[in-house]
């Protein structure tokens, strides 16, 4: 029997100018790996359309769900769902109300990238600030952040939790704290946690997140979903044998799917 793997549910698209291959050909991809279901979640065009350049402009907000619909309609045998990745910074909460407002979503995943208004902790073109930061200073308003979207309940999903391992800055002091502390909030918020793989593609060579905070988040009764976060048409799917390993050995059995942002349970398929 082929492997039936758990849906796809962080892709990109030529958009946010930093993917290639358009969603028909994601799909396409998708079927051949023999996965039943995908989820687009592109980079949310912000209020302001310079506010950096890996995001679409507002403006092609239509034209992104167009290329979804047509996705959808070129390939019928997959479920495809329609969603955005957003954003979270302390302030913008209306901004994605607005945004959660102009079209069918099946979910929203909610992601920091930003520990100020001007740095983004992952992108590479930024990498000096770390050089100039305590790490211990950084992952803590990270997480703090985190904690914040996750308590907004505008989110389905929070993405790539511990994204700062990126780059491999890791601070001295041990972690678990600020895994824990944020903990509280997603448990509170109901809020799924990504497993995404784009973390064993960086510097970090982990998914996101790693295995110790997997385990905390089942003992906590967290969620989760996953994802590829695909920015290629090669990269969908890739290395979710690793990510359902990861799920079974931490404990889980389940995991999340949503339509028009009601949340559904599927059962985790066996590794074989």
């Amino acid at each position: 029997m082929p492997m039936i793997w758990p849906a796809d549910y962080h892709m990109h698209t030529p958009l946010c100018r930093h993917a290639i291959g358009e969603p028909s050909e994601y799909a396409a991809r998708a079927l051949q790996l023999g996965l039943t279901e995908i989820g687009f979640s592109d980079h949310s065009p912000m209020r302001q359309d310079d506010f950096d350049d890996w995001r679409m402009r507002l403006d092609q907000l239509d034209e992104y769900v167009e290329k979804v619909q047509k996705a959808r309609r070129e390939h019928p045998a997959l479920i495809i769902k329609l969603a955005l990745e957003v954003d979270y910074l302390p302030g913008h909460e209306d901004w994605i109300r607005e945004l959660a407002a102009r079209h069918p979503w099946d979910y929203l995943i909610g992601s920091v990238h930003y520990v100020s208004d001007s740095w983004a902790i992952d992108n590479p073109y930024k990498l000096s600030e770390w050089k100039a930061r305590d790490p211990w200073e950084v992952w803590t308003v990270y997480f703090d952040r985190l904690a914040m979207a996750a308590e907004t309940g505008l989110f389905e999903i929070i993405g790539h939790a511990d994204l700062p391992k990126k780059f491999g800055f890791y601070p001295k002091q041990d972690l678990t704290p600020l895994f824990e502390k944020f903990l509280i909030s997603a448990r509170k918020s109901n809020v799924a946690l990504e497993l995404n793989t784009a973390g064993l593609r960086k510097d970090c060579k982990e998914i996101y997140p790693s295995p110790q905070f997997v385990k905390m988040m089942f003992a906590a009764g967290i969620p989760i979903t996953f994802g590829s976060d695909a920015h290629a048409t090669e990269e969908v799917g890739k290395d979710f044998k690793a990510a359902l390993e990861l799920a079974h050995s931490a404990g889980y059995r389940e995991y999340r799917t949503f339509s028009q942002r009601k949340v559904q349970t599927a059962r985790l398929p066996e590794i074989r």
